[in-house]
């Protein structure tokens, strides 16, 4: 599996930024020390060090299909009872019934077969331990202004993952990957993240736009027919142009499900 958007500069800045508090809030009361916690697509790590200080003196292991961002993400949680390993989640390396939470941040959405990439967190997580998931809804995205070269970037992003197997509408299929998987108890839920500080519109357009500018989402889109660098030229203008504004905006829902095992 290739992970469509890579590990340029201006992904990593979004996936730094996330904690549990403002990405994994949902599944703080699943979380109690001395837990086993499987965090699937850790990416950089601060989720990671988030759960791992929650469960402590439990053991956290992070897994992504990356091994150049594990550096990242030891280095993220450098004193915790963390470890790290290359993994791909369609096929976990892990016994069966080996963990008591088993949590994918941003992860469904990417790879070919969410249903089976359930059915293998499913697998490794103990009986009466949790599956947990969060997903954006690209759907739901809504921002204010709306420049022309902003508005041109969602149908871009959809074909470009869809090409490499994704599905960017994940959060709202959510439940059904779940109960497809064989989970039967779901609790669904849904958050938001929100952008409006001139701050967060400026961090928030340099990723986006950024990416559909210079990371291998842009070599993706280019090499798949889904735009040309020209029109990823104007697409990054549009995300500067929507930052630029006083009163700019943006919203993203996430779907969550926690699934007992």
């Amino acid at each position: 599996m290739s992970y469509v958007h890579g590990h340029h500069a201006t992904v990593l800045s979004s996936h730094q930024w996330r904690t549990v508090e403002n990405s994994a809030a949902y599944l703080v009361e699943h979380l109690r020390p001395g837990a086993t916690v499987l965090d699937v697509g850790c990416g950089p790590g601060t989720i990671t060090a988030g759960l791992a200080e929650r469960v402590a003196p439990g053991k956290v292991t992070g897994v992504d299909a990356a091994a150049s961002v594990l550096d990242e993400a030891r280095r993220a949680t450098e004193g915790l009872n963390v470890e790290f390993a290359v993994a791909d989640v369609h096929a976990l390396d892990f016994a069966d019934a080996t963990f008591d939470v088993v949590h994918a941040h941003q992860v469904l959405q990417h790879v070919p077969d969410p249903v089976r990439a359930l059915r293998e967190m499913r697998r490794v997580c103990k009986p009466g331990g949790v599956v947990a998931a969060r997903d954006a809804d690209f759907g739901t995205m809504a921002w204010y202004p709306s420049p022309p070269g902003m508005d041109a970037w969602r149908p871009v992003y959809y074909r470009t993952a869809r090409d490499g197997g994704g599905e960017p509408d994940g959060g709202r299929r959510l439940v059904s990957w779940a109960r497809a998987a064989g989970f039967t108890d779901v609790t669904a839920s849904a958050s938001a993240w929100c952008y409006s500080t001139p701050e967060e519109r400026e961090w928030w357009s340099e990723s986006w736009g950024g990416r559909m500018l210079r990371s291998s989402v842009a070599d993706r889109a280019v090499a798949g027919g889904h735009a040309t660098r020209a029109e990823l030229e104007r697409i990054y203008a549009g995300w500067k142009e929507w930052a630029a504004a006083e009163d700019g905006w943006y919203s993203v829902t996430h779907g969550e499900v926690v699934c007992r095992r």
